[in-house]
C-alpha cells in the first residue's frame, strides 16, 4: 500500500496526530501473516505511529463472497471501533477499497466529523472486471455504495487525472476533487545488501523483473509467452516474476506446459529486500489487462520503477505510457499483445549498456520531477485542512 507507513510519519513530522485503523495483514493471499491471529480489535505501535486492527474475514481468492465479506466486514469493524472507541478527531482519511469510505461516512454523520477519500481505481467497474464468481450481482449494489460514499465525502483524492475526469463523469462536483500523483517508497526502493541474489541466477542473463501482485488484473501470462519467444532470440534474456496472488498458480502452471526454460516464478519477499532485487534488474516490466479502466490509471509500479532509475517495460495504455513515453523512461507497449511485448524484450536487451542507463535517467529525472513525496504530502495537507474548514498551517 503506498499510502502506509512513510504517508503516516510524514504527516505526524508536519505536527498532525495521527491514528491508523486497519484489519489484520492478510493481502494478497487472503491468509494471516505469521504472528496474526484474528480478534475483535489489536493495538500496535510501529515509530510512535497508534495501530489498531479490527476483525475482518480474510479473503483475497476469486470468489465475490468471500471478497464481499472480507470487505465489508472490515468495513463494520471499523465503524464499530470509530464510533464506540476511537478517541476524538478532526479529520478521517480514507483509503480504498470504497467499502472503507463506508465505514467513514458512518462515523462521520454520528461523531460530526468529516472525511476525505482515496480513490486509486475505479469501483464498481474494476470489481466487475476482477473475474470472481458472481460479480453480476453485485454491480448494482457496489454502484449504490460509491455513489453514496462519493456524495458524502467532503473531499476526495484522485490518484490520476484520468479517474478525476471519469468521477466527473459520474457527478462527482470537479471542486470537490483534489488530484495528488502516489510516489514511491524510496526507503524500499533503495538496495541495501538485505536479499539473497543468488537464488534468482542474475549473472550473464538479461534480467526483467516483474515484482507485485501476481493477480488477474496483471495478466502476467502476456509476459510469459512473450518471453519464451524473446528468448529464442536472446538467449541470454530471463523473465523473472515475485510475488503472490490469485494466479500465482495458474502462472506457474503456464510456464511448465509452454515447457518456458527463461521464466522463473519466486513468491514474495519482504520490502526490504526488494529494492536489491530491483537493482540487479537489467529493465523492470508492468503488465495490466487492456481495458478501458486501467488507460486512466498510473500503476504505482510505475513510480517505483522509476525510482529505482530502471528502463520500464509497460504493458499498459493511457496515462502511464504517455507518461513512460513522452520522458523517454523506457518502452510502452500494447497490452496482452504478445508479439509486441516479446518485441520490445528483444529491443531493450540488444541496447548497449549506456543506452539503458541513460533510459533509467531520465526515469529517476521525471520522478523526481513529477512524483514528489514532499509535494504530495503538501497537497494532502491542504486536502485535510480544507476539509475541516481550515486554513493550512504553511
Amino acid at each position: 500500500m503506498i499510502k502506509g507507513a512513510s504517508f503516516v510519519r510524514a504527516l505526524q513530522a508536519c505536527g498532525h496526530e495521527v491514528e491508523v485503523v486497519t484489519g489484520f495483514p492478510n493481502y494478497p493471499k487472503g491468509e494471516l501473516y505469521p504472528g496474526y491471529r484474528l480478534a475483535l480489535h489489536r493495538r500496535d505501535e510501529e515509530q510512535g505511529v497508534p495501530i489498531h486492527r479490527v476483525a475482518l474475514y480474510p479473503s483475497h481468492g476469486r470468489s465475490s463472497l468471500g471478497r464481499i465479506a472480507n470487505y465489508f466486514s472490515f468495513a463494520l469493524s471499523a465503524a464499530v471501533y470509530g464510533l464506540f472507541r476511537a478517541k476524538r478527531f478532526d479529520v478521517i482519511y480514507a483509503y480504498p477499497p470504497p467499502t472503507v469510505a463506508l465505514a467513514a461516512a458512518a462515523i462521520g454523520f454520528f461523531r460530526r466529523r468529516p472525511y476525505v477519500m482515496d480513490v486509486q481505481d475505479l469501483w464498481p467497474d474494476s470489481v466487475l472486471k476482477s473475474g470472481m464468481t458472481g460479480t453480476g450481482r453485485m454491480g448494482s449494489i457496489l454502484n449504490a455504495v460509491c455513489n453514496f460514499v462519493y456524495r458524502r465525502a467532503r473531499r476526495i483524492v484522485a490518484q490520476s487525472r484520468g479517474i478525476a475526469g471519469k468521477l466527473i463523469e459520474r457527478g462527482v462536483p470537479p471542486e470537490k476533487i483534489d488530484v495528488i500523483f502516489n510516489w514511491a517508497d524510496e526507503v524500499a526502493a533503495a538496495p541495501n545488501g538485505s536479499a539473497d541474489l543468488s537464488r534468482y541466477s542474475f549473472d550473464g542473463k538479461f534480467n526483467i523483473v516483474y515484482g507485485g501482485n501476481l493477480g488477474v488484473f496483471q495478466g502476467l501470462d502476456t509476459l510469459v509467452r512473450a518471453a519464451k519467444i524473446a528468448g529464442e532470440a536472446v538467449p541470454h534474456l530471463k523473465l523473472l516474476l515475485i510475488g503472490d496472488g490469485s494466479e500465482a498458480q495458474a502462472l506457474r502452471a503456464l510456464v511448465a506446459e509452454l515447457d518456458v526454460r527463461n521464466v522463473q516464478i519466486e513468491p514474495g519477499i519482504p520490502r526490504s529486500e526488494i529494492g536489491d532485487v530491483f537493482d540487479a534488474a537489467d529493465v523492470l516490466a508492468i503488465h495490466l489487462l487492456k481495458d478501458p479502466l486501467f488507460e486512466i490509471t498510473i500503476p504505482q509500479k510505475t513510480q517505483f520503477y522509476m525510482a529505482m532509475g530502471k528502463p520500464v517495460l509497460a504493458g499498459v495504455e493511457g496515462e502511464a505510457a504517455r507518461f513512460i513515453l513522452e520522458n523517454g523512461a523506457g518502452l510502452p507497449v500494447e497490452p496482452c499483445n504478445v508479439e509486441a511485448m516479446a518485441a520490445a524484450m528483444i529491443k531493450l536487451a540488444q541496447m548497449p549498456a549506456d543506452e539503458l542507463a541513460k533510459m533509467g535517467a531520465r526515469g529517476w529525472t521525471a520522478y523526481r520531477r513529477e512524483f514528489s513525496f514532499d509535494a504530495a504530502i503538501a497537497a494532502t495537507e491542504k486536502t485535510l485542512f480544507t476539509a475541516v474548514g481550515a486554513p493550512p498551517c504553511r
